[in-house]
């Protein structure tokens, strides 16, 4: 029981990350914008709040640090693509490719360095509860704010105006235009929003995930976070449940590596992304309800007056 309490603990660790990063995502692409760099922005958001957490100690600077190097990031793909009309699948993998070679150089200094023990993380008195206790409330504070921004973004898509012109921006850009919404302001704004999500995601990996810093810290995750606004059906919920399923299938191999169980650790590697896999396959199967459920303008640029 114990055992399966720890498991579950590792599960929501494992799975915040990536449903943090999916929630900023979401919101880029319900805004119309598809942003394939959110490998490269959570690689440097990394680095900077390791470095941040590193020289301060403190895990709100760290994550600050974080959520700025992802929004200097995002702003720069948001100038590109939406200032300069560059094609977006292109911005966002050099984006990411840029990320990955520059978390790189400015941290070959601090690689293999680790920050120094916190005290554990408990909810009073909840903590203590039999199984419930290890496996849900000795979290670090992150994991539960992560479970309220998916309340917090439900509501904001779909019960503020705000959010409302921003689904109207990502379905029908020049609908909003002729109303006299700024299309391209609003698609800025979510993508640099986006970006601050992707950056704490990121900074999550190295401050309190690993704790420490080494090249290509994010392994991935930037990809699977992507992925699942595909399986989310671009539904916040969604999103969380399907980063604690990849984070499920990503702490199963150190369980089975634990149980045993006699399977190649290469092998026992590639369950995440294998899933990720099977997951998108599956769901490809069905264009129609992809179709219904995708912003309409995702990935097509807008030009105003054209």
């Amino acid at each position: 029981m114990n055992e399966a309490a720890l498991l579950i603990a590792a599960t929501l660790a494992s799975g915040t990350p990536l449903a943090i990063a999916g929630l900023g995502l979401l919101l880029n692409e319900k805004a119309g914008v598809l942003n394939l760099g959110a490998e490269g922005m959570m690689l440097v958001a990394a680095i900077a709040g390791f470095a941040a957490a590193l020289y301060t100690g403190s895990d709100t600077l760290a994550f600050a640090a974080g959520a700025l190097a992802g929004m200097a990031m995002a702003a720069l793909f948001a100038l590109l693509v939406i200032g300069l009309n560059t094609n977006q699948y292109a911005t966002g993998l050099a984006l990411s490719l840029f990320g990955a070679g520059f978390s790189a150089f400015v941290g070959v200094d601090l690689v293999g360095k680790k920050l120094a023990d916190r005290a554990p993380f408990e909810v009073p008195l909840l903590a203590d509860i039999p199984f419930f206790g290890p496996a849900l409330f000795r979290q670090h504070p992150m994991v539960y704010l992560a479970i309220a921004a998916v309340a917090a973004l439900a509501w904001f898509l779909y019960r503020s105006r705000a959010g409302l012109v921003l689904r109207a921006v990502g379905e029908s850009p020049e609908s909003a235009h002729a109303l006299g919404y700024p299309v391209r302001t609003i698609r800025f704004a979510a993508v640099v929003a986006g970006g601050a999500l992707c950056g704490v995601a990121g900074a999550f990996l190295s401050v309190v995930y690993a704790p420490l810093w080494v090249e290509g810290l994010v392994a991935g995750r930037g990809w699977i976070a992507l992925a699942l606004t595909t399986f989310a059906t671009w539904r916040p919920a969604r999103v969380l449940l399907g980063a604690y399923l990849f984070g499920g299938v990503t702490m199963l191999q150190f369980a089975l590596q634990g149980a045993g169980v006699e399977v190649s650790s290469q092998l026992l590697s590639m369950l995440p992304y294998i899933a990720t896999i099977v997951v998108l396959a599956l769901i490809s199967r069905n264009p129609l309800w992809i179709r219904i459920n995708m912003p309409a303008s995702l990935g097509k640029p807008f030009h105003p007056g054209s």
